[in-house]
């Protein structure tokens, strides 16, 4: 029996969905990817720990995945697992007292922002509408409208590489613009303490509201995509930088820069990894040409 095969069975054993040559177009929101190797649904902390430490044992590369928003898989197959988190203990959320929220790394940004509304607390409102979950969210720092994950966080407890559970602080984990200390740490996140503030449900529930009809009306949701490809370079926007250098509507194979949000490269059918690729340095090259400014893309490549 193959290691894939003898770590599936074990997943099985353990309870966990899980399956062989996964596409993972189905896993991610630009429905782009090849297929995984193994694709394991882990649903408690425990079980996530003993298949970690399985799949290096194996020798096995492994790739932990939330929603799938904030990447691009390769068109080739992955001799690799990937594991999403997915219901159980992943997916709980509570308060600890009037400000105070713990939750699993499975669980949506949508879904905690709802809670944290639902509780009369502020300062997640600009997190409504990313589509994540909250692990994912932590390992990019994700954010909008001026707010980030990492300004509410007071903790995250994770995976070591050595399959140890540890509680670190927000001082700690190194947040900074669409960076956290997990990208290079090898922790994988497991739950999330955060810090809001008590508010007015109303007022919260309205702001909200405010935000995903702004996503509605400026970004292409009715694509796929992963988001805003590239980073915001400092004193510019990369979607005025693409505009301006007149991209709208690039197209690349079955990738398209968006006429409606320059910013984004969506998927208006059948796009290949290769043409996003292919897109995203066409963009580069002709921005860094015509305005001098070199855009970083945010989007993670898993290959």
């Amino acid at each position: 029996m193959n290691t894939a095969k003898r770590l599936l069975t074990l997943a099985e054993s353990l309870g966990c969905s899980a399956k062989e040559n996964e596409p993972m177009s189905l896993h991610t929101t630009f429905k782009i990817g090849g297929k995984a190797k193994l694709f394991i649904k882990v649903n408690s902390k425990e079980n996530f720990r003993t298949l970690l430490l399985k799949a290096k044992d194996f020798g096995m590369p492994i790739n932990v995945i939330g929603n799938g928003s904030n990447m691009l898989v390769t068109d080739d197959d992955i001799d690799a697992v990937f594991f999403q988190l997915s219901g159980g203990e992943f997916d709980e959320i509570k308060l600890i007292d009037d400000t105070t929220i713990v939750c699993g790394a499975g669980v949506s940004l949508a879904k905690l922002c709802l809670f944290a509304c639902e509780n009369s607390l502020t300062g997640l409102e600009f997190a409504y509408g990313i589509p994540a979950l909250l692990g994912g969210a932590v390992f990019m720092n994700s954010g909008a409208y001026n707010g980030e994950i990492g300004n509410v966080i007071v903790s995250c407890t994770h995976i070591t590489p050595n399959g140890e559970f540890q509680t670190l602080p927000k001082s700690a984990l190194d947040f900074s613009y669409r960076n956290s200390a997990y990208k290079s740490n090898g922790c994988y996140v497991t739950d999330v303490m955060i810090k809001l503030c008590k508010g007015n449900k109303s007022e919260i529930n309205d702001k909200m509201k405010d935000y995903m009809a702004r996503r509605r009306d400026k970004q292409p949701l009715e694509f796929p995509s992963a988001g805003s490809v590239f980073k915001r370079p400092e004193n510019h926007f990369a979607g005025a930088l693409i505009e301006q250098c007149g991209l709208k509507g690039k197209t690349i194979g079955g990738a398209q820069i968006s006429r409606k949000h320059a910013g984004f490269i969506i998927n208006i059918g059948n796009a290949t990894c290769a043409d996003v690729l292919d897109l995203i340095e066409f963009t580069r090259n002709t921005v860094l040409a015509e305005t001098g400014v070199e855009l970083e893309p945010e989007v993670l490549l898993i290959k």
